[in-house]
């Protein structure tokens, strides 16, 4: 005769063991449905907007800072979406992006500059990698000594913030103008086309809601780049192996929010199409062995930056492996 204790022990064990089968396939139809996602998308679109509206009422100092969070946690986003989140379809991904809330870039040029980055063989070669802050001796012999002061100071983690945007906007930008002039009209109707969504955003940002086009640009969307600037700062560094290049910064919780865990950035290299919210758990899983494939590049958040390197260069503008006879 079975023994009535023993049987009712293997049912709760049975029960428990299905009970938590149960919970962990509907953890990953979550996860499957993308649901940490969608939220944030809604919850960035709608903070964007709730705080426009609310503009008088919060107040200007409480309203510029939320909407610098906005703008910089949008391009998060859009980092999100362009690597195939939450949807595997490449243009309703697009329509959750494409509004230039953040108002520098075109979606489409982003996106593509962004695809080529994740050839981690040209990480920081100036001529092949397109978020390279590096520079070629070649053009470093071109520059005056102002410019040249410029991007040292480009080289520290306050530098980075304050002239960071303009020299990555500016070059931007000054390439829309050259590009024509050229011969080469590709990127003419994107352009064009952000102009025309930017005019039409500000506009109604300023008649609907009483913020000038001028005080969006230089008081929101110019800081808000500037935060986006303290992940890129010390994001990568030349080195002889690829993978030694990708930082790993085990960051505050504002900042991984903010970043959507990118701060691990050897992991989102490793697997670009792994959603953000997944980040945290793989690193936590491998952690020893990514630190060791990081080469010990690895940092234990922004704040080592900022007392090490706030006034202080990181390392020179040229890229060390091209750099040839006086930097400076």
């Amino acid at each position: 005769m079975a023994d009535p204790l023993l049987s009712a022990q293997r049912s709760e064990y049975l029960d428990g063991q299905q009970r938590r089968h149960v919970a962990a396939e509907r953890g990953r139809a979550l996860w499957r449905g993308e649901w940490p996602t969608w939220l944030l998308i809604a919850v960035i679109h709608g903070g964007w907007w709730t705080t426009l509206a609310h503009w008088e009422r919060l107040g200007i100092v409480a309203a510029t800072v939320l909407m610098i969070w906005w703008c910089a946690w949008y391009m998060s986003l859009q980092h999100e979406l362009i690597h195939g989140h939450p949807t595997s379809t490449p243009w309703l991904n697009r329509l959750f992006g494409y509004l230039p809330l953040a108002v520098w870039y075109p979606w489409r040029l982003y996106r593509e500059s962004h695809l080529r980055h994740h050839n981690d063989f040209h990480l920081t070669l100036p001529a092949l990698d397109t978020e390279s802050f590096y520079v070629t001796p070649q053009a470093w012999e071109g520059m005056n000594r102002p410019l040249r002061a410029l991007y040292w100071f480009n080289k520290t983690f306050w530098g980075r913030m304050l002239v960071g945007p303009a020299l990555s906007i500016g070059g931007t930008w000054l390439e829309v103008v050259r590009q024509p002039l050229r011969g080469n009209w590709r990127d003419t109707p994107m352009w064009l086309g952000h102009f025309a969504m930017l005019g039409a955003l500000l506009g109604t940002v300023d008649m609907a809601f009483g913020v000038t086009p001028w005080y969006f640009l230089l008081a929101i969307a110019y800081p808000a780049q500037s935060l986006t600037m303290i992940r890129s700062y010390y994001e990568h560094r030349p080195a002889a192996q690829h993978k030694e290049r990708i930082v790993l910064n085990e960051s505050c919780p504002v900042l991984r929010l903010l970043f959507l865990n990118n701060n691990l950035h050897l992991v989102h290299h490793d697997l670009p199409s792994l959603p953000w919210y997944l980040l945290p758990r793989v690193y936590a899983a491998r952690r020893a062995d990514y630190r060791q494939r990081s080469g010990g590049f690895h940092l234990p958040g922004y704040g080592t930056l900022v007392r090490r390197h706030g006034f202080s260069a990181i390392d020179a503008p040229v890229h060390p492996h091209l750099a040839t006879g006086e930097r400076a």
